[in-house]
């Protein structure tokens, strides 16, 4: 049996940093990243045989827990099948179908491979539409790492962005303007100069890319009445919110408390394709009819629509439709939270946290973030030591502090029970 320290020599040599998506390195947090074997339920095993309580789930798509019964069957019987056909399938539209039930603001759907793919073409559908250039983004906030969203904010107001990633030319970025989330000043501000030339403005809605920051119900307000007034587009990025906070994603978590609030792009990934590589964006008829094959606008894609893929996101959407899911699941990453905070109040760490549905956050600091800037001015030490405290008694935490933790259905309340028995422990190990 080789050891995780074993594993990880060896991945070095053949995949540059030893893994094939950054965080997995365990640069953040330190130490020996650990190679999954199997996992079940809300677990997971490493190569070594231990056990973790995942609070990871995939980063998001996990919501039954692993090998979901119904899931494992419904891919099961999808592999017998065929695994890609190239072709339309009645599956895919089921799920397109299955999406639009859900969230009012679309009635199209197109269906892509991965959140990345997702994200840069409904730029390019908002951009197509418009017949504008220039997008915003908000820093902190991550949409996949296409050229044109691998960007830093600059000083001072609305300054262009400086590529934040080697290979992305300055003038690939010229047009992508990024501002302060939660800073309604600045957005006003970039309208009044720039608005008539802004194509869309795309957010994170629940940012879970610095760790659980939300945007405030007047910031989302504000730019909702911007791109009205300016007649740009307003793109919620939901590939990790998505059905994920609530059975109509974070917009519908906002439309409460704004009556008729609705984007005019969603994007999706995640939990719709159920641990699948699977993604997909989405808007109302008219905007919708820019893409190919009706418009100009072009996107396409050998594994769109993959019919294993559609089949296990379209069993994991039937399992969280069901009644009192999400009551049970917000239940659940509740219980969770408020005892981290009694645990760290008790132990007299600096600490606070936030939730919505299964999806959760926490920094080591007294009051919530609203913006990047405050996130990474939190005690990253001491995530750090905490990290590596719970991982050492079973629990699997995000190793990175700017990364959310999901719960899934699959946790017990013996599961959260351990977990803030470890808690307690390793709040007083710091």
């Amino acid at each position: 049996m080789s050891t995780n320290v074993q594993l990880f020599e060896r991945a070095q040599q053949s995949i540059p940093g030893g893994v094939n998506s950054p965080v997995r390195a365990f640069r953040a947090v330190g130490g020996t990243p650990r190679f999954i074997a199997r996992a079940e339920g809300p677990y997971m095993w490493d190569a070594e045989g231990q056990r973790y309580i995942d609070y990871i789930g995939s980063w998001g798509p996990m919501i039954l827990g692993h090998g979901h019964p119904a899931v494992l069957e419904a891919v099961q019987a999808a592999a017998r099948e065929g695994f890609s056909f190239g072709a339309p399938t009645e599956r895919e539209v089921e799920l397109a179908e299955a999406i639009i039930a859900q969230v009012p603001s679309i009635e199209q759907v197109r269906l892509v491979s991965s959140g990345t793919e997702a994200g840069m073409t409904a730029i390019r559908l908002a951009r197509g539409a418009t017949g504008r250039s220039k997008i915003i983004k908000f820093e902190g906030c991550y949409h996949g790492h296409a050229d044109a969203l691998l960007v830093k904010a600059g000083s001072g107001l609305a300054t262009f962005g400086h590529p934040t990633s080697a290979g992305v030319p300055p003038e690939v970025v010229q047009h992508t303007l990024v501002l302060e989330y939660n800073n309604i000043e600045q957005i006003e501000a970039a309208f009044q100069t720039q608005g008539s030339e802004i194509a869309c403005v795309m957010i994170e809605p629940i940012a879970g890319n610095m760790n659980f920051v939300r945007a405030s119900v007047p910031f989302v307000k504000r730019i909702r009445e911007l791109c009205d007034q300016y007649g740009a587009l307003f793109v919620f990025d939901e590939v990790m919110t998505g059905f994920r906070v609530a059975l109509g994603s974070a917009q519908s978590v906002y439309a409460r408390a704004l009556p008729g609030f609705a984007p005019d792009i969603s994007v999706f990934g995640k939990v719709i394709g159920g641990g699948m590589p699977l993604a997909a964006f989405g808007s109302s008829r008219k905007i919708m009819q820019n893409l190919a094959p009706l418009g100009g606008v072009y996107q396409a894609g050998t594994l769109s629509g993959n019919p294993v893929a559609t089949a296990c996101g379209l069993a994991t959407l039937r399992e969280i439709t069901k009644p009192g899911f999400f009551e049970g699941l917000s239940a659940k990453t509740q219980t969770l939270r408020q005892g981290l905070d009694a645990a760290a109040k008790d132990a007299g760490v600096a600490w606070s946290s936030d939730s919505e549905g299964g999806m959760f956050g926490f920094f080591f600091t007294d009051s919530l973030p609203q913006n990047y800037a405050t996130v990474m001015a939190t005690d990253k030490e001491r995530f750090n030591r905490f990290f590596h405290a719970m991982l050492d008694r079973g629990v699997y935490l995000a190793p990175a502090l700017y990364e959310a933790g999901f719960v899934s259905a699959a946790h017990s309340d013996a599961d959260i029970a351990a977990t803030l028995a470890a808690a307690r422990e390793s709040f007083a190990s710091l």
